[in-house]
């Protein structure tokens, strides 16, 4: 019956697309009820997808089942036609007695959190502790393949530092040579970096139309290596003698392009031109670069060369990249990354009690709610409701939400009544309250108002007559002071002392001028 097929794909469409609406109005507080909410909404878009494509090889009959059934119906005996769909109906049942039916209006329905399973069940197995619901990332194991690749092991790379290099592939950050590159160990471990990435995008960010981003991302790489602009491999150039060394690395010393190495000295450097180190691995440069171990004196050609170097390109080129697709990954996330070193560096000072009494507290910030029966809610509000309080005096409430007793009411003086016009005739009940709010917020942007700017002298003052007042006679006193000092009669002696005429005279009676 394909045009029951048919309603009922119509009828599902219109229910996915409801509970789509139903979620998007949701605004939840817990990153773990967010990224629950997008994964359900992703998976609903997927459906929607399915859906409307069987939906549209129904409407395209190519086999031509569709126009036959409806000419069945439209021609004819329509009751024949009626019982003969529900004889089909009933033998179908009675063949299956228990095929449960599948009831749309409830399956895109939003559940309540005592129905079933927990709602954020599938979420919690998809984060570690420490990515925190993907607030963070967890490269722990990425990290310690690191340690343990060639050129890597001498050195020692703390987890910090490797959260800001992970996606440097080029000296002097990367100490790993060219050569190296090309073994089993390496290009697991880009694979595995890569793999990480791009997983933990899928899972925070599972609205985005991540694959036409990876799509981008690949077409800007197939350009790159056609015009051999991929970073750390480009066309390998062969040195020009000892006295021509290139400046690469941090740009301040000598590079050497044989050995990787920068040199601070260049006496160190042109030392290090004749040791047996040196010597190698300008040899097998020059035999990376030539395509051939013996040069070309030799004069033969056997297609075993050109199909290692073949299959030699092919491997660059797979983890070339994946190399650049890290880059573009850690690109997108750099503000996760940043979150990540700072979460870092603020764990190492806690203890281990610390660190897991916080993943505890994340993973049960949002699960009390969940765990709570659902007539839990219920029962609450109704002993709230038959518990009234008795306040026949209006007292205030004390910190349990009952009110204080009558004796501290009159105590506090908390039944009498203060005005202040300047903070709009609020009224401040107790003496307490009342001394206290001249410091305040409140009382300040009153007299600015005003155009007072000095607050503190005007403590007690509530009239905005008074303060008025008050700053005119501050005003005209401070005028009258910077006259009188300006009016002062300066006197100066016979060697250039400047001072007052009542000094001066003092002074000059005392015969000492």
């Amino acid at each position: 019956m394909l045009l029951e097929d048919q309603r009922f794909l119509h009828e599902d469409l219109e229910r996915l697309e409801q509970g789509i609406s139903d979620r998007v109005l949701e605004a939840p507080k817990h990153i773990r009820d967010r990224l629950n909410r997008d994964h359900q909404i992703s998976g609903f878009l997927t459906r929607i997808q399915q859906q409307s494509k069987r939906l549209l090889d129904i409407y395209n009959d190519t086999e031509g089942l569709r126009s036959k059934e409806i000419q069945s119906i439209s021609t004819g005996d329509p009751f024949d036609e009626f019982y003969k769909q529900l004889n089909e109906i009933k033998d179908f049942h009675r063949r299956y007695p228990n095929e449960p039916v599948e009831n749309l209006e409830r399956v895109y329905k939003r559940k309540a959190p005592g129905e079933g399973e927990s709602a954020t069940a599938e979420i919690d197995h998809m984060f570690t502790g420490e990515e925190a619901y993907g607030l963070y990332l967890d490269m722990t194991r990425l990290h310690e393949e690191y340690l343990n690749l060639p050129g890597v092991q001498s050195r020692r790379v703390t987890y910090l530092q490797y959260l800001n290099i992970f996606d440097h592939f080029t000296p002097p950050q990367c100490p790993i040579k060219r050569s190296e590159k090309t073994t089993d160990q390496y290009f697991n471990y880009v694979g595995n970096v890569a793999e990480y990435l791009e997983g933990f995008l899928r899972r925070t960010r599972p609205l985005d139309d991540l694959d036409k981003v990876f799509v981008s991302f690949e077409q800007e790489f197939e350009k790159a290596w056609e015009a051999k602009e991929v970073p750390g491999w480009g066309a390998e150039t062969q040195a020009v003698g000892p006295a021509a060394p290139v400046t690469e690395g941090t740009g301040e010393g000598i590079w050497c392009p044989d050995c990787e190495k920068e040199f601070k000295n260049e006496n160190v450097y042109k030392s290090h031109l004749s040791g047996k180190k040196h010597i190698k691995a300008a040899e097998s440069r020059k035999v990376n670069a030539n395509g051939t171990t013996n040069g070309e004196s030799t004069g033969r050609s056997s297609p075993k060369p050109s199909a290692s170097s073949t299959a030699k390109n092919l491997k660059e080129r797979a983890i070339a990249e994946r190399e650049w697709r890290i880059r573009k990954y850690a690109s997108t996330m750099e503000t996760v990354r940043s979150d990540t070193r700072v979460n870092i560096e603020r764990r190492q000072g806690l203890t281990e009690r610390e660190r897991q009494q916080e993943l505890d507290e994340l993973f049960a910030e949002s699960a009390e709610p969940s765990m709570r029966p659902s007539g839990t809610v219920d029962d609450d509000s109704d002993s709230s409701g038959d518990e009234k309080i008795y306040n026949p005096l209006k007292l205030p409430l004390a910190w349990d939400g009952k009110p204080i007793p009558y004796w501290l009411y009159k105590l506090h003086g908390l039944g009498v009544e203060f005005n202040c016009e300047i903070c709009g005739n609020f009224v401040y009940m107790g003496r307490r309250a009342f001394d206290k709010h001249f410091n305040e917020a409140r009382h300040i942007y009153g007299l600015k108002c005003l155009g007072i700017t000095n607050t503190t002298l005007f403590r007690e003052i509530t009239n905005i007559e008074d303060a008025l007042k008050l700053w005119d006679k501050i005003a005209r006193d401070k005028k009258k002071e910077k006259t009188g000092g300006e009016n002062v009669v300066q006197m100066e002696d016979a060697e250039g002392n400047v001072m007052p005429e009542k000094v001066y005279y003092d002074l000059q009676k005392q015969g000492l001028l």
